[in-house]
């Protein structure tokens, strides 16, 4: 049933930004990441939403899966606390149909989308997030199926030295240091963090450290940078992937990412090219019985590796956007067995401003090549008017692809039997929408999007004892609307209010009866959040969220940050899920009740030392 009181959605609370500075006017510096064309928010065609790294401080999180809840049409489903493994979802697709990017590297994985969220960067390293929902495959390629989530890491030009430390009950605790350095124009940032508990309830216990370097600097060929992360996370996994009945379940997943970006040396104006190699790891150790491994044990190793090329040229008829992308992907696992995979990409768009720059018009193309699967054309286009001056109305339309995943193709266990038969699946999105920009520190976005898939893949069984199998599905089409207010208030108590609402209704066309993640979407999703001061160093946040689930109980749930800020000290706590509400974001995990965590953050500026 959809309901949430009046009190619970005006007073609860926004991570959104509590700077002094004018919001409207920092959207509209930010450039959005997204390769080769590279436009401001306020010029952007599609729907985007953008995280400061001022916005993510004031939410009451610990992990990047965290501050993603409170974006209206995403949908993060956790089965462990604090980030510890969790999905995430746009606008009503599965953990496989969105695409994860750290400063715009993949970090799809060939072996299962439920590793996409494991990232070697941790919350203290994000500069920013953005999402963007909607068509996405002819910008990033496959697995942008319903949209794509870009981490943009820090990159500080001061220096400092940070230390952090958290508690909590059900035993967390945790520590990061984090340093900058900048000598002579070359950057250097570091850092590292240990997050642990005894769990919730029993066998949900874990250990994540977290490890983060990344430099830059100017050489005769251009601007250098250097990016290196690992996540190491054990988790006890009771109820994960199996039956409820099942709690003693364990995983250890270790993830690493390195990246080598040469910013070329042209006319900024005219050209800008930019190459980068990068190579991902991640090694995945699954135990049915914590205490007994021998009894059923999974171990997969997968790595990519990938040159890509991107450039955009500034001419009289627009800016033309280009880039090639070639990677390599080999599995080694007990259970999927040794697998290999290249894939090679060739992109274009172009962006043309019309009518005074009032209309702007932005076709491209995507080409795909896969060594199993063939070639495939990912076209779409994006549209904007000016219709006043702080009115825009933009539509956009886009063709997406996904191939499976090694597990859809080939995982097998008592429960599970993989389809090597498996085709792509592929849909047509489309959008239209309106989004306002005031000066007055208000923005309003609003749209209409469908997605229409065809060959959907999805786990299905006839009957509860039959095996789950991947199939490819006649179709799943889903359509909805989607609202999104921020508003910062030039009050001395109330300093922002956001509120975003999304609504889907998803159609399926199968005749069998039981699916496993094709139609586990959001119905309605209620997120809104309030940003009060009490003198200019007391902070209190309130976040609050309503999801409808097709597939389960509806549910609400509100998080509180009080903080305090002097010139080098923070003091912070956190009450996440106050009101106590059990819950569940996937059908087989319910996640925790209250809980009370505390910090303290020690900053010094060594830019005078």
């Amino acid at each position: 049933m959809f309901r949430f009181s009046f009190f619970s959605a005006t007073f609860l609370f926004s991570f959104y930004s509590t700077a002094q500075q004018d919001s409207v006017r920092i959207l509209g510096e930010v450039s959005i990441q997204a390769n080769r064309i590279q436009t401001g928010f306020n010029e952007t065609s599609a729907n985007v939403l953008v995280l400061s790294g001022e916005q993510i401080k004031a939410a009451p999180v610990l992990s990047i899966p965290d501050v993603l809840h409170y974006l209206a049409g995403v949908d993060i489903r956790q089965r462990g606390a604090n980030g510890v493994q969790a999905d995430a979802g746009i606008r009503g697709s599965t953990f496989d149909q969105v695409l994860i990017l750290v400063n715009g590297i993949k970090i799809s994985d060939m072996q299962t989308g439920h590793h996409s969220l494991n990232l070697p960067v941790d919350i203290e390293n994000v500069e920013r997030i953005e999402v963007l929902k909607g068509p996405a495959a002819r910008v990033f390629g496959q697995n942008a199926f319903a949209g794509a989530i870009n981490i943009i890491t820090k990159n500080p030009e001061e220096s400092f030295l940070k230390l952090q430390a958290v508690a909590g009950e059900n035993g967390l605790g945790g520590g990061r240091i984090a340093a900058a350095i900048n000598n002579n124009g070359v950057l250097h940032y570091a850092s590292a963090s240990r997050d642990f508990s005894d769990g919730y309830k029993y066998n949900t216990d874990y250990v994540i450290s977290n490890y983060f370097y990344q430099a830059s600097l100017n050489t005769s060929a251009g601007r250098v940078g250097i990016l290196a992360g690992l996540t190491d996370r054990s988790f006890g996994a009771n109820g994960f992937y199996a039956s409820p009945d099942y709690q003693d379940q364990f995983e250890s997943v270790q993830t690493s990412l390195v990246a080598l970006t040469l910013k070329h040396r042209h006319d900024p104006v005219r050209f800008r090219s930019e190459s980068r190699l990068y190579w991902r790891r991640n090694e995945d150790e699954y135990v049915f019985v914590r205490r007994n491994p021998s009894l059923y044990r999974n171990l997969h190793i997968n790595n990519t590796w990938g040159y890509e090329w991107n450039a955009a040229w500034t001419n009289n008829l627009g800016v033309t956007g280009f880039g090639v992308d070639v990677n390599h992907l080999k599995l080694t696992s007990n259970n999927l067995g040794d697998r290999s995979r290249s894939v090679a990409t060739v992109f274009a768009e172009h962006r043309m401003e019309l009518l005074n720059k009032k209309l702007d018009i932005t076709p491209g193309v995507q080409l795909n090549y896969y060594s199993d699967f063939g070639t495939v054309f990912l076209p779409g286009a994006d549209i904007g008017y000016i219709l006043h001056r702080n009115v825009k109305a933009y539509a956009n339309w886009g063709y997406t692809y996904r191939v499976p995943t090694y597990t859809d193709l080939y995982y097998s266990d008592p429960v599970n039997e993989g389809n090597p038969n498996l085709k792509p699946e592929y849909a047509q999105s489309y959008e239209a929408g309106l989004r306002f920009l005031s000066t007055s520190g208000l923005h309003i976005q609003a749209s209409y999007f469908r997605r229409d898939g065809r060959r959907i893949i999805d786990w299905t069984r006839e009957t509860p004892f039959d095996r789950w199998r991947p199939d490819n599905l006649i179709g799943v089409s889903m359509q909805g609307f989607d609202f999104t207010a921020d508003w910062q208030i030039r009050s001395k108590v109330v300093r922002w209010i956001n509120l975003g609402y999304t609504y889907i209704d998803a159609e399926k066309v199968s005749d069998l009866t039981f699916s496993r993640y094709a139609l586990e979407n959001l119905r309605h999703q209620v997120v809104t959040s309030v940003v009060l001061s009490y003198g200019p160093k007391v902070r209190h946040s309130v976040m609050f969220r309503y999801c409808d689930r097709v597939n389960l109980p509806d549910y609400t749930v509100t998080d509180t940050r009080f903080s305090f800020t002097s010139e080098k000290l923070t003091v912070f706590a956190d009450i996440t899920n106050l009101f106590d509400k059990p819950y569940r974001e996937t059908n087989l995990v319910e996640l925790p009740g209250r809980w009370i965590k505390a910090g303290l953050i020690y900053q010094l500026s060594m830019n005078n030392h």
